[in-house]
This record gives C-alpha cells, structure tokens and sequence, in this order.
C-alpha cells in the first residue's frame, strides 16, 4: 500500500512508488519502441585489471553483433540447444556468448549462483553447450584421473585401453567404437549431464592435451578461441571440423589479423618456417576506446585503427593462429635470460595437486619462485589412499611424503614439457 512506503527526506527530491503503480502509469502512456543504432553505446565492460587499474572498454551494440555474425559462420547451434551460464557475466566471455546464442535461438539455464552446486545444476539442466576457463578443465582432467587412479589396477587398464582406442580412431579421422563409450565414458559424461556435444575453452591457453583428453572422455566438440575485452570477445576461433589441436582456430570473419615485428624478442613477420609477432586486429569488432582514458586508448589502438594486443603470435598451415607468447609478461633473469611466467605457469597446471600457479622472478636474481596452490580434493583423496592421517590442511600440506609427492609430480610435468621443447 502507497501508506505503508518509507518516507524520504524532501531535500532528496526523489518519490518512492509500488511497483503496481508505476506499471499502471506506464500503460496510461505508451512510449513508441525506439531501436538503437550500431553506433551507440551498448556496455562499458571494464577489463580484469591483471596489468593495471580496470579500464572501460566502451562497445557499442555493433561491436557486439559483428562479433556474433562472426563467429555463427564458424560455430553452429541450434533452437534444440540448452547452456548453462554460470561464467561472470561481467566478462566479455560470457557476455558475448549470450549475443551469439540468442541469435541462434538457444535455451539458457542459469546456475543457483554457487559453484559448490554447479555439478548438481549441471545434472538437473543436461546442457548440449559448455563454456569454461582452463583452470576449470584442469580441474575436470585431474579429477577423472585421480578418480581412474584410485579405482583399482583392472579399472585403471581399462580406461587406458579405452582412452588410447578412441584416441587413434579420432586421430586417424575415424569413428570410435560406442562399444568404449557404454564401458566407460558415459559414466564419466553424466558428471556434467550426459549431453554436452560442444564444449569452448577461452580467457588463457588451454594444454593441447587436455583438449584431446576431453574431446576423448565426453565426445564432444572442444574448440579454443582467443579473443579479449576490446575486440567485443572473439578474435579468432577454432573451426569445428579441424581436429588439431595446440592453437586458436583462423580469425573471425569479423576481424583481420597482422603480425608485427617485435625485434627486442627476435619476433619477426619474415621468420622461417612460421612467421611470429604481436598479434594486431582490425574490423568492426574492436572497442571504441577506454571510458574517459584518451591517453590509455591511444596506447593500444593506432591511427590506422590496429588494435596491439600484446600478445605474440605465429601462423600455422591452414590459416591456424598460436599464441606463443607474451609482450608485456616478461622479466629479466640475474644470468640476462628472459622468462616468460605464463608459459611455466600453463606447464604445471596440468599437475593433478595443483590449482593454481604463480611463477615469479627478477633480474636480481638466477633462480625462479614458484607458490602453489593445491587442490584439496584431490590432495585427500590420495591421501586416503596412501594412508596418511592429519588433523587439518595445514598438517597435510606439511608432511613430508605429501610434499614429496607433489614435487614429484610437478618433477615429471616438467620433465615432460622438457623433452617435447627438444623434439
């Protein structure tokens, strides 16, 4: 009732309504529909801050459809398709997916809101569409593995027997046999519903081996992208008949991509027998500017209109784009080697202990610091099975055989990453 609404003061010069009025007064006087045009604002989508103070990327909604009329070219859905939202909708990530899907018709099923309960909300929902984030699909690889681990020697075998199977018949471009899948991976594809047919990996690099693990295990579509804030979310995209894996698809039709030489890291365009530099972006994706920031805009967008992302690239047969490298996210050992922390950071999130990685390093010193973060679940799940007893994290974290474990595994990671670096 209007006699039971809280007072404001009348210097406030606001009045407060019910909700019931305001619609009655918006019926009494219709106000004809008023479309936008491609040229004005649609958001202000500020970036993570993970170089700086968050800047606003001003897009406007052309931005936003040429960026979707991009990727439907590359990317099908469909009206019989259901996602799952449950990626920050702040981010442009999640943001631009929800432009493509509605342009597509596809149902969208929001999660409660705690990720505690995304794997019941994946249950109840059965998605045919799942986005995420490497760290996400780490988590996911590590956690079928340990669980494969820990269910017996004749289990182990079998899922090794299963896994190598299907992952020949796909390299070889051929149908695996669904005599593995009714053994084995629908048990292992009803943890996220039973239905997933595509999957989208974006935000940072996602391990070409973990990619094919998943494209094994839930036979489905994994396709990469790469794309940031200012070029509306999608720079490039994996097509969905290309079967390699270890890069980031050829460049939305929305867009054009040129590499430019960074000669203080012996990137050049002419380079042999892939030609390498920082990735620039052209077309009716890429942002208007930062929110009242001239002089950052003028920093990564040029008069030409290229925007400098930063990023290192190189070109791959096909028309394929790989990112090799950072400009920015480099530092200087003591010994004058430069180090690339996100290439180190990428190699041991693939550990099964860890969830995240933070490499650091200066030029006062010869040696790298690594702080680790480990994954509790699986941290205790092998810790029941090893048969060691603690009271509480801390306690684990600090016992000898548990710390030697994880060093083990990180030891053999790297060894890993090595040996592919001299093949």
């Amino acid at each position: 009732m209007d006699n039971e609404l809280p007072s404001l003061p009348p210097s406030t010069d606001i009045q407060i309504v019910t909700y019931a009025k305001l619609l009655s007064e918006g019926r009494g006087n219709p106000q004809p529909f008023s479309p936008p045009n491609p040229n004005d604002v649609a958001t202000i989508c500020y970036t993570s801050g993970t170089t700086g103070t968050p800047k606003g990327v001003v897009l406007t909604h052309g931005n936003l459809i040429a960026n979707a009329a991009g990727c439907s070219i590359a990317t099908k859905f469909y009206p019989s398709d259901i996602y799952i939202s449950y990626l920050p909708l702040a981010h442009i990530y999640e943001r631009g997916y929800q432009v493509l899907l509605a342009y597509f018709g596809v149902a969208v099923g929001f999660y409660q809101g705690d990720n505690m309960e995304l794997m019941n909300d994946l249950v109840a929902l059965r998605p045919t569409i799942f986005c995420s984030v490497p760290r996400l699909y780490n988590r996911i690889y590590a956690g079928i593995l340990s669980a494969v681990k820990s269910s017996g020697p004749l289990k182990e075998r079998l899922f090794n027997a299963a896994y190598n199977s299907k992952r020949q018949a796909i390299m070889n471009g051929n149908n695996p046999s669904p005599l593995w899948d009714k053994l084995v991976f629908n048990k292992i594809k009803a943890k996220l519903g039973g239905r997933v047919r595509f999957f989208s990996s974006g935000a940072s690099p996602l391990s070409p081996d973990i990619l094919d693990f998943l494209k094994i295990c839930f036979g489905g579509r994994v396709l990469e992208g790469y794309g940031m804030t200012e070029s509306s979310c999608v720079i490039s995209m994996m097509d969905e008949g290309d079967n390699l894996s270890g890069h980031v698809g050829s460049p939305n039709p929305a867009c054009e991509i040129k590499l430019v030489d960074v000669p203080e890291m012996n990137y050049t365009s002419d380079d042999e027998p892939h030609p390498r530099g920082e990735i620039c972006v052209r077309g009716p994706i890429i942002f208007q500017g930062y929110y009242k920031d001239e002089v950052h805009t003028k920093e990564v967008l040029d008069e030409d209109g290229w925007l400098h992302t930063g990023d290192i690239g190189l070109w791959l047969p096909g028309g394929r784009l790989k990112i090799i490298d950072r400009k920015k996210n480099i530092f200087k050992m003591a010994q004058g080697e430069y180090i690339s922390p996100e290439k180190i950071e990428n190699i041991y999130a693939k550990c099964r202990f860890i969830s995240q990685c933070f490499i650091y390093g200066d030029s006062l010193n010869s040696s790298l610091v690594a702080i680790v973060s480990v994954d509790q679940d699986v941290l205790k799940t092998w810790a029941a099975t090893e048969g060691i007893k603690y009271k509480d994290l801390e306690q684990l974290c600090n016992d000898r055989t548990a710390r030697a474990a994880v060093q083990s595994d990180m030891d053999a990671i790297g060894r890993e990453a090595q040996a592919m670096l001299l093949d």
